[in-house]
């Protein structure tokens, strides 16, 4: 999928030849939209998304360092490159205190253009690689954690040690458990438990207490009053009615 550009000059002639130099360079880049100053740029992003701004610093209206600190004020994130002459290089330097991504120097030349549109594009694959990495491994970790839960005994169970079976902080784990799942550790627990107990006061004759230790709760009133807090009705109440 080809990026997306947006070419901020004054000149016509310069914004042109960016053009057409970009698009003789092959690269999986388009530009979209010229503008002549920083004001105009501005207000065509404030409806239009971009992946890569190339400005030039010295405009009217607007130069490119006041768009630049502009355009930080909008909720979107472009990134940008400017374009400056040999005597500014301290407009640069201030461009990319503000954030800039790179800079040019007048006359642009192609090989110093396609360098620096090459190590944009890297730059872009190796975030989306890092982004997809970051976002499979909250999932990953909590699909472990759940076959952890699946394969041991309730009566075992605690969060310290599903933390380690997965390598990682209890108190780390129990917010991204939060956050995956909408639900603290400790209330999923408590849901497996009592679905347990249901399913062993419906199916076996074993007394209450049995049952209560079988699933992880050593005090059987405390047992009863977590039954019948998520379902209603006593342990032995739900057996009657099982029958």
């Amino acid at each position: 999928m080809r990026k997306t550009i947006l070419l901020v000059d004054d000149e016509r002639w310069v914004r042109t030849a960016l053009k057409w130099t970009i698009n003789m360079l092959n690269l999986p880049l388009h530009v979209v939209h010229e503008c002549e100053n920083g004001l105009e740029a501005l207000d065509w992003i404030k409806n239009h998304n971009v992946d890569l701004i190339i400005s030039d610093i010295r405009m009217p209206i607007m130069d490119g360092l006041s768009f630049v600190k502009e355009l930080s004020y909008l909720n979107k994130k472009q990134d940008v490159v400017v374009i400056s002459v040999h005597d500014e290089f301290q407009f640069v330097q201030q461009a990319l205190r503000t954030g800039v991504t790179d800079y040019l120097l007048k006359p642009v030349e192609e090989t110093e253009l396609k360098a620096c549109l090459e190590k944009w594009l890297d730059r872009q694959a190796k975030d989306i690689e890092i982004k997809k990495v970051d976002e499979s491994l909250p999932s990953s970790t909590i699909d472990r954690v759940l076959q952890y839960l699946e394969k041991t005994p309730l009566d075992q169970i605690t969060l310290k040690d599903a933390a380690e079976s997965v390598h990682m902080n209890p108190s780390y784990l129990s917010q991204l458990f939060k956050q995956q799942l909408n639900k603290k550790f400790v209330d999923y627990l408590t849901e497996l438990r009592i679905e347990e107990s249901k399913r062993l006061l419906r199916n076996t004759t074993l007394r209450m207490s049995e049952i209560a230790e079988r699933v992880g709760y050593a005090d059987l009133a405390y047992f009863s009053n977590n039954f019948k807090r998520i379902t209603g009705c006593s342990p032995s109440e739900f057996r009657k009615s099982a029958i």
